[in-house]
């Protein structure tokens, strides 16, 4: 492909509106409406969610994580190895963004807000549900490490299963559990034609969340 073709893909986005009396008060209320959407429209991977954080140097990452959960509508929920980059970029500074993209409903949301660790009992509860190889997987996995080759992985993927053996569920390792990011900030993204998106934006303030439109 060459760089004009690659300049002259482009997509009308023509499906839905939004509008300000289209949404929710609350804006993770709004946020389950369109997660529901798109689980009905049967997308593939819809609870995948682009997470990026940002290292004392301010050099910022991003990479792909699934949603597990939005308790009590008041947190975005999901969990990894607290060594891993982003744990250690969490711990550093706890302030990150999320966003999913869905584009079988030509829609996008972007979160910002700051990040905390889930209480123990949930990442445990989680932690147990997962299938045996997920469990195994994180006991064997330095993530984020530099390993001598796969060789080495599967090596220590078979010495966590001789450890384990007979054993079900798996106790949860220590430098693995969940995280919680709080929003300050949600955005709601429409598709339009001639790229006169909609976008409809919550802001929380201490009396409650404020709504407003975005030029595209």
């Amino acid at each position: 492909m060459t760089d004009q073709q690659l300049a002259d893909l482009r997509q009308t986005y023509s499906q839905r509106t939004l509008t300000e009396t289209d949404v929710q008060p609350d804006a993770v209320r709004q946020f389950r409406v369109w997660l529901e959407e798109a689980l009905q429209a049967r997308l593939e991977e819809p609870s995948a969610m682009t997470l990026a954080t940002v290292n004392e140097a301010g050099q910022p990452a991003a990479r792909i994580v699934l949603l597990k959960g939005l308790p009590d509508d008041t947190g975005f929920l999901f969990f990894t190895n607290y060594d891993s980059r982003k744990g250690q970029e969490l711990a550093t500074c706890p302030l990150a963004a999320l966003t999913f993209f869905w584009p079988g409903l030509e829609r996008q949301v972007r979160i910002e807000g700051r990040v905390e660790k889930a209480p123990e009992t949930a990442s445990t509860e989680y932690f147990q549900s997962r299938p045996r190889g997920s469990q195994i997987g994180a006991w064997a996995s330095p993530q984020s490490q530099p390993i001598r080759s796969r060789e080495e992985l599967e090596e220590r993927e078979q010495a966590v299963e001789a450890r384990f053996a007979g054993q079900e569920p798996l106790p949860r390792p220590e430098h693995w559990g969940g995280y919680l990011l709080r929003p300050q900030r949600i955005e709601f993204w429409q598709g339009r034609p001639s790229r006169l998106h909609d976008r409809i934006v919550y802001e929380r303030h201490p009396e409650g969340w404020k709504i407003s439109r975005l030029a595209p």
